[in-house]
């Protein structure tokens, strides 16, 4: 099994990155290059939910504002449609 950075499609940036030309679908050289090139998309997935999952933590305090001031509209609304209720159980007791 020949390593990555042995490979013809693998440079290294002056960053010190891997940087890989490869495509599973038109030019590995064996099939070990698709088992990594699945863990490095594998990788990549991982790192985008990580990220993702950032950004969730920090919009939860805003939605929990936005929910209670949701809900706080919402009783207002029912408190303020209380008295259509009140007369029509008057109605059906007279």
């Amino acid at each position: 099994m020949i390593q990555c950075k042995d490979c013809e499609f693998c440079e290294i940036s002056p960053e010190n990155h891997r940087v890989f030309k490869c495509d599973p679908f038109v030019n590995i050289k064996e099939p070990e290059c698709l088992a990594k090139w699945q863990l490095i998309r594998l990788d990549m997935l991982v790192a985008s939910y990580q990220g993702m999952l950032k950004w969730y933590q920090r919009l939860a305090p805003l939605q929990d504002k936005i929910f209670k001031y949701m809900q706080r509209e919402i009783d207002d609304i029912d408190e303020s449609e209380r008295w259509k209720a009140d007369d029509e159980d008057q109605q059906q007791d007279a």
